[in-house]
């Protein structure tokens, strides 16, 4: 079979490229041939044969181009020509779009119709939703002006997005945000696309609000690359008989969290929390705008930015780990990440993430944005450790899908 992955960013740039690269490269090794499609940049990483992309768009630049910016990232010629191009030299069986919209547009949907009609044969659109982009212009359902939680959008009425300046805080971002939705909303564009994969069961329900949506969607949480190490080691200990405990990792005295500092993470909430907790230490890992007042936090160690055997010695060395989001997040790693290294997760009860944790088994929930209630289940688990101990026991017991399981899963169910 053969698979054009299409994505705004074709260098590593956040989730949803940790997705695409991950999932092709596993289509690959299964005998599936996959291209890709997206903006040229310096730091791309994966291509198509023709080595035909879009220009790259930096909305942080200056000069002409940002002057055209706004009627290129409604509807992009280019990115529809170029699109027709490649689908041309690669003749694909399957179009799997990701982040397309503002960069690319949502005109290489029209580029795939365009080359089924040319050529008489149906390539399938199968599309997944990293983000709430097709019921909300700002994408995060979430007012940024005042961290509101909104669905005022939802069901079309995508005037609400200029009126509360969504997008940016800005007047103008906001309106343009509005005339794109309204524009596919009226040419039915979104529904063109076959299935819709959605990583929860959250996810859906929003999407399922659209009637041209509600019929394509399907859920499959996102997958996790297991630790080989571990899982030969947990083999062993089967085999042999002998105590599973006496290979786990050694828990330390600290909180952890690990992903971006930003209000709608929850950063700030989390922050008070330590503040009211002058005893218990922390430490945080990432980097992002509220990064200073992270550093000025006393009983707060900032590791910075961590990857790889570094984040997962942090992972598994913490009592348990904190994720207080405050916007409707979609699958995080981070919640699957922490659980499969054993370490149980307090979790905000917002969007998909509680769907991952099994609520007094693997980590508990809290109400997003509720900085005594999250302090007060901190202040519990730290004065517990036996309780963490029989989280972390369980969180063992956790199936999350392999790349492997989950690739079969799409092969078979979507692109199929």
């Amino acid at each position: 079979m053969k698979i054009l992955m299409v994505n705004k960013f074709l260098y590593p740039n956040g989730g949803s490229e940790t997705y695409i690269f991950k999932l092709g490269e596993q289509l690959q090794k299964t005998g599936h041939e996959v291209q890709f499609f997206g903006m040229e940049h310096e730091g791309r990483i994966v291509g198509n044969h023709a080595q035909i992309y879009t220009s790259d768009m930096d909305f942080h630049g200056g000069g002409l181009k940002k002057l055209l910016y706004p009627f290129r990232i409604i509807y992009s010629a280019e990115a529809k020509k170029k699109m027709c191009l490649v689908l041309e030299d690669f003749g694909p069986d399957v179009v799997h779009l990701n982040n397309i919209n503002f960069q690319l547009t949502p005109s290489v949907i029209y580029a795939v119709r365009a080359y089924e009609k040319k050529h008489g044969r149906h390539v399938r659109i199968v599309y997944t939703a990293h983000d709430y982009q097709w019921v909300c212009p700002n994408h995060m359902m979430r007012v940024p002006s005042t961290g509101e939680i909104c669905f005022a959008c939802r069901g079309g009425d995508y005037a609400q997005c200029g009126k509360r300046r969504c997008i940016h805080n800005s007047r103008v971002k906001s309106l343009l945000g509005t005339v794109e939705a309204k524009y596919y909303a009226k040419r039915k564009t979104y529904g063109m696309v076959d299935v819709i994969v959605c990583p929860s069961e959250f996810m859906k329900k929003q999407l399922d609000t659209d009637p041209l949506l509600v019929d394509k969607t399907v859920m499959m949480h996102n997958f996790i690359e297991r630790d080989g190490a571990r899982q030969s080691a947990a083999a062993v200990n089967t085999e042999n008989g002998t105590d599973r405990n006496e290979t786990a990792p050694k828990r330390k005295d600290y909180v952890l969290y690990f992903g971006r500092f930003s209000e709608e993470k929850g950063t700030g909430t989390l922050l008070a929390a330590c503040r009211a907790l002058p005893d218990i230490p922390f430490i945080f890992a990432g980097t992002g705008p509220l990064e200073e007042q992270v550093n000025q936090a006393f009983n707060v160690e900032n590791r910075g930015f961590v990857t790889g055997d570094a984040l997962r010695s942090l992972i598994e060395g913490a009592r348990f780990s904190v994720y207080p989001s405050e916007w409707y997040e979609n699958c995080p790693f981070s919640v699957m990440e922490s659980q499969m290294y054993g370490t149980p997760v307090l979790v905000s009860d917002l969007g998909g993430a509680p769907e991952l944790v099994q609520a007094g088994r693997t980590g508990e929930l809290f109400r997003g944005g509720d900085v005594q209630e999250l302090t007060e289940h901190i202040r519990t688990l730290w004065n517990d450790p036996g309780l963490c101990r029989e989280y972390s026991e369980n969180c063992k017991e956790i199936k999350f899908d392999t790349i492997e399981e989950y690739c079969d899963k799409i092969v078979r169910k979507v692109y199929a």
